[in-house]
């Protein structure tokens, strides 16, 4: 089973997928990580350096390649993976998708704290960073609304993201 969780940057993707793939005893992939492997740069200079398109194409590559080589796999992807290239429905085809729903005030106060390591947000002062999440999710809404399961990430435990896959 692949197992793909979505959701805004700071929604706790990573956090979640790394405790769901011990528990299911599946590997763990982060999609940022394994672009900034493949291209030895962090996101943020492939940004900076190649711009966000560059960086959309790798992703989908990255997200290709993992599905191709991977019947088990969590995946935790970027905020905006669902979002491009029709990624949203390769990840539906092949898998269940998981939409941490986080809200806005949560991800406002994860987000401050990692501004420098988020190329999207980096250059955004601290007070417009809220109006940017919520401009941001009203755009994204529509990929992240086609997922197989959404949570509210606040009230998530592992045993009730372990039972809403099983019921999927």
């Amino acid at each position: 089973m692949r197992i793909f969780l979505i959701g805004f940057m700071g929604s706790g993707k990573t956090y979640w997928g790394k405790i769901l793939s011990r528990r299911l005893e599946m590997p763990f992939y982060d999609l940022d990580t394994v672009i900034e492997a493949v291209e030895n740069k962090s996101v943020r200079q492939i940004f900076n350096d190649e711009g966000e398109e560059h960086f959309r194409k790798k992703e989908q590559e990255a997200l290709e390649a993992i599905i191709d080589d991977h019947e088990d796999v969590v995946v935790s992807t970027g905020g905006g993976t669902p979002c491009f290239f029709n990624n949203i429905d390769l990840m539906k085809k092949n898998g269940k998708v998981i939409w941490l729903n986080t809200s806005v005030e949560v991800l406002v106060q994860r987000l401050m704290k990692e501004k420098q390591s988020r190329p999207l947000i980096k250059n955004i002062s601290d007070s417009e960073l809220k109006s940017f999440i919520v401009k941001k999710m009203q755009d994204r809404r529509l990929y992240y609304e086609q997922a197989d399961i959404a949570l509210k990430e606040e009230l998530v435990s592992i045993d009730s993201l372990l039972k809403q896959i099983q019921d999927a």
